[in-house]
């Protein structure tokens, strides 16, 4: 199978930019399988370096894919500029969409070679992933079900949001996560009308209590989220959620390769709007999920052109929130086949009742 590196530099060679220049930290893990914070990587036809300091050279020479040289020089920018003198080069493709102006500008005073921006093209290539991190991707999310399952069994009403958010966090990084994929929502009473809402540190309150939680894995992230019940759920209450549940069961069954992602957006929200609850669902059916908690594709009501690829890890998460009363989200993630969507979420959906 070609790696990265090599489908990389025939991107480059297709947008005819003889070298790149990646800064981006996420995407400098993914090319050279070594991920570090002081450095980048520089790319072109022949050759590929790492370019780093002191405190990461030897890690680096140690775990970083054989392709790649890794070189702490003096003075980085006198290295690059008299490389690309040696090896005439013309135009250094530069990461626009996360190159801050300061840093853009030190680039283009040293380099006599011109800056072209490639905002998309590491982007589209991770949104299709490989084995090794569909497996990686999974095993995050088996931690993330079975915090899940542990923290049902340990609640308690007098815990405070904050406290469900850490018994999770704890669970996850006792069982082999290395952190938290974004900081944990858990939100109870009105304040589950909040799709982002923060934990409050608070005893939980009666009604919805949204919890969308999710950890990394050797590099890679998870995300799901449950909505469970604290006392007893009115008719309102159950018909609300039969409609959220109805809606992303509906999509996970569309989903396949070649299908559109608003088309697959639709499918959910026609159901929710058909439901009654015009606006309601104001977010979103759900996003790719990789290195970064939030990647391409989307699956959106504005994305009619992108077409869904086997291998795009996606979330699909619709919900409904009813503001200053409730609301209420269920969201798995798995990874786009051919023929359909292998979920790797296995937490329960039917309606639960605590306390």
């Amino acid at each position: 199978m070609q790696n990265k590196l090599e489908a990389f530099r025939k991107q480059l060679a297709l947008r005819e930019i003889d070298a790149a220049l990646i800064t981006n930290e996420k995407n400098i893990g993914y090319l050279c399988d070594f991920f570090y914070t002081d450095g980048f990587l520089y790319i072109d036809a022949e050759n590929a370096f790492l370019v780093t300091d002191f405190r990461y050279i030897e890690e680096a020479q140690a775990n970083a894919a054989k392709d790649f040289s890794c070189v702490m020089p003096k003075d980085r920018m006198a290295f690059l500029e008299e490389h690309n003198r040696k090896n005439k080069v013309r135009s250094v493709g530069f990461e626009s969409t996360s190159l801050t102006v300061a840093r853009y500008h030190r680039f283009q005073d040293a380099l006599t070679a011109s800056l072209i921006p490639m905002a998309d093209l590491l982007t589209e290539m991770r949104a299709v992933k490989s084995a090794e991190e569909v497996a990686k991707i999974k095993t995050a999310q088996g931690i993330a079900d079975r915090a899940f399952s542990h923290l049902l069994s340990v609640m308690q009403p007098s815990m405070t949001e904050t406290e469900i958010a850490l018994e999770l966090s704890y669970f996850m990084q006792k069982n082999g996560a290395s952190g938290n994929s974004f900081d944990i929502i858990a939100v109870s009473g009105d304040a589950s009308a909040l799709p982002h809402g923060k934990c409050r540190n608070q005893p939980l309150s009666a009604g919805f209590l949204t919890l969308d939680f999710g950890c990394i894995y050797e590099n890679y992230c998870s995300d799901m989220t449950r909505t469970v019940v604290i006392g007893k759920a009115d008719g309102e209450m159950k018909r609300l959620y039969r409609t959220v549940l109805e809606a992303q069961e509906a999509a996970l069954c569309f989903l396949k390769e070649g299908v559109s992602c608003a088309a697959a957006d639709k499918v959910a929200r026609d159901i929710i709007e058909g439901g009654g609850y015009h606006g309601a669902f104001g977010h979103s059916l759900g996003h790719g999920v990789g290195l970064d908690i939030h990647e391409s594709p989307s699956l959106s009501p504005v994305a009619a052109e992108r077409i869904l690829s086997e291998g795009n890890v996606v979330t699909v998460e619709p919900g409904i929130y009813l503001a200053g009363k409730y609301g209420c989200r269920i969201e798995d993630m798995g990874v786009i086949l051919h023929d359909g969507f292998d979920n790797f979420t296995h937490s329960p959906k039917e309606l639960i009742e605590l306390f």
